[in-house]
């Protein structure tokens, strides 16, 4: 046995095999230098503030004055303002809760999966997805503590948070609602633990450049988040050790939150809710509709700050094949649900399914399966994914998709009760809309303040996959 390899020699046509290398994506295109990276990143920044800017922020912010004047005066005069009527409890608010906490999903898939999974090609993209990881976040998070109403309640002990109280109440730990608080307060805490660990270097580069420029002021606050930072080998072995960490503990939050969001509906008894399909099926409506507004906040800053050569054409290739992908597990979800509702045999979950394809808002129901199923399609084709301005719009229409998804689970199943005669058709108020377009204002003055502030790409992460840190010299790799 032990010279069985000599009485069987190999085929001499093995021999004659010499497998193509193949070659790897050009990260950084155009042979940049790191210091190139440095001043790229670092000017946008140091630069004046650009006229567009302010336009943008003061348009932003006007808008953001809509979600204020919108809750106060429901706070002032009750939940009555929205358009909530039985059976239709849950509407715009649950709606755009779930939207803007999909929208969070792509930052740490591309700051946690991709990182344990090497996938280089995630650092330029990756700040600005945590950052608006962590701006949906905090839009999501508006309108479930002032859908209750009096909003004092959700703060109060003993409604959602465990305090001990006099009365011996406490929240009902059985009900998903309640899972919620956890897992979206959990998320949020980590997803900035995250961003602010990857800053850390970022920041000690501007502490340093402003304070060679002679402006000790912003070299001081700089300095403060920067922590004390001096780039010695035990604070690089630290950093990389509590980011490995902080991606181990996000991977599995990926996943949960959202799973635990779609626990809100699947552990109810409505039809329409009570499948166990939606936790998978939330995840990847998550990730779809993340890597859509990725698209959507990227490509432009892509073309202002002339940063093409930091996000290449293979970057927009890699997100465009991901909401590919998400997409038509979608898809597959909703082809699935209409089997599962006919397999069953239950009446009234087929009836649940039925309405929502050819009853009165049959109109959403469409306009989703045109956003979500027909749109990703289109990026089966180089072509489209190199037209940077279809790819943008599709990415819109992503977005819009998966704002009618959430729009159609939760409406078109509380609209048609158990009950014909509790039937009804859900229409938002004025102050319903106006908060809601508002968040959008909320999320881009926290984004331009984002940009304008902090660098948008991490700059030593990218350094790391340029050739100049092969520390075998090969400069000339890719």
């Amino acid at each position: 046995m032990a010279h069985a390899h000599s009485d069987h020699p190999a085929p001499a046509i093995l021999a004659e095999v010499n497998p193509a290398p193949l070659p790897r994506a050009t990260l950084v295109e155009n042979h940049r230098s790191l210091n190139w990276v440095t001043e790229k990143i670092c000017g946008i920044i140091e630069a004046p503030t650009p006229k567009w800017w302010w336009i943008a922020f003061a348009v932003s912010g006007f808008l953001a004055l809509f979600t204020v004047a919108g809750i106060a005066y429901l706070v002032s005069t009750g939940v009555g303002v929205w358009g909530h009527a039985n059976p239709v409890n849950w509407a715009w608010d649950i709606v755009n809760f779930v939207f803007w906490i999909g929208i969070g999903h792509a930052g740490t898939l591309i700051s946690a999966i991709l990182c344990l999974l090497r996938q280089k090609w995630r650092t330029s993209i990756n700040r600005a997805a945590e950052a608006m990881t962590i701006f949906a976040v905090v839009c999501a998070g508006i309108f479930p503590v002032f859908h209750v109403g009096r909003v004092w309640f959700a703060v109060l002990p003993g409604y959602l948070f465990p305090f001990p109280n006099s009365n011996a109440i406490w929240p009902q730990f059985r009900s998903p609602l309640e899972w919620d608080v956890f897992a979206v307060s959990t998320y949020g805490t980590v997803s900035v633990l995250f961003w602010y660990v990857g800053l850390i270097p970022d920041l000690a580069i501007l502490r340093d450049r402003f304070y060679r420029s002679g402006n000790k002021v912003k070299s001081f606050f700089y300095g403060l988040f920067a922590m004390g930072w001096r780039g010695s080998n035990r604070h690089w072995s630290n950093y990389e050790m509590a980011y490995l960490i902080l991606a181990g503990v996000s991977t599995p939050l990926v996943l949960s939150v959202h799973t635990i969001v779609s626990f809100d509906f699947a552990v109810s008894l409505l039809p329409g809710w009570h499948t166990t399909i939606f936790p998978p099926y939330f995840v990847a409506g998550a990730i779809f509709s993340g890597f859509g507004m990725v698209l959507t906040l990227m490509l432009p800053l892509r073309a202002i700050f002339r940063l093409e050569d930091l996000i290449t054409q293979y970057h927009i290739d890699c997100m465009c094949k991901i909401v590919l992908a998400t997409g038509t597990i979608v898809g597959y979800a909703y082809g699935m649900e209409f089997f599962i509702a006919w397999y069953g045999s239950n009446p009234y979950e087929g009836f649940a399914f039925i309405n929502r394809a050819f009853g009165h808002y049959a109109w959403a129901y469409w306009i989703m399966i045109a956003c979500n199923v027909i749109t990703p399609q289109f990026f089966w084709f180089k072509k489209v994914r190199q037209n940077i301005a279809f790819v943008w719009i599709l990415s819109i229409f992503v977005n819009v998709g998966m704002w009618f998804e959430r729009f159609v689970i939760i409406v078109t199943s509380l609209a048609r009760d158990f009950l014909p005669s509790s039937w009804g058709y859900y229409s938002p108020s004025a102050v319903e809309i106006f908060t809601f377009f508002g968040t959008f204002g909320v999320f881009g003055v926290l984004f331009l303040l984002f940009i304008r502030f902090l660098p948008i790409m991490p700059m030593a992460e990218i350094k790391a996959v340029m050739p100049q840190a092969d520390p075998h010299g090969g400069h000339d790799k890719h």
